[in-house]
């Protein structure tokens, strides 16, 4: 496994729970365990991404723009999770803030996948493909549990 292949996996969590979120309704005990299991995926996500994929990206010029960009929309989905979290699960604005998280979600795991990863393909050497899977798995399976 590679650090595509293993980032695509959290990528595929993300996608299926934020859909599913989007489709519950009310103050209901489904849609608040669907909203922590995003919560602690999106985060998990993001600290071991941002450590283990990003950082090493940054060293290189080619890589600062794109970087930056995207902790910069993983600023923006944390934001919207506290939205969330401020939100009265049972109000209609809830499930529209849901949506524009659903929505931010999408485009980012998007983007990356069709801009950023071929981007960083061209950066990182193969050896260091496989050698960021370790720490990258090793930090997002902590904060998943510890989350």
């Amino acid at each position: 496994m590679n650090i595509f292949e293993a980032l695509r996996e959290s990528h595929e969590i993300q996608r299926t729970l934020a859909l599913q979120l989007i489709k519950t309704s009310g103050d209901t005990p489904e849609r608040s365990a669907l909203f922590k299991d995003l919560r602690k995926e999106l985060a998990a996500h993001a600290l071991a991404e941002e450590r283990h994929f990003y950082a090493p990206i940054m060293d290189s010029d080619m890589g600062i723009d794109v970087s930056r960009h995207a902790i910069a929309e993983h600023h923006e989905i944390d934001e919207l999770i506290e939205q969330i979290e401020d939100t009265d699960a049972s109000s209609p604005g809830w499930l529209r803030l849901a949506k524009q998280l659903s929505e931010k979600v999408h485009h980012h795991l998007k983007e990356e996948e069709q801009g950023f990863f071929q981007q960083a393909g061209k950066i990182l050497s193969d050896k260091e493909k496989l050698s960021l899977v370790g720490p990258y798995l090793t930090d997002y399976e902590k904060a998943l549990s510890e989350a």
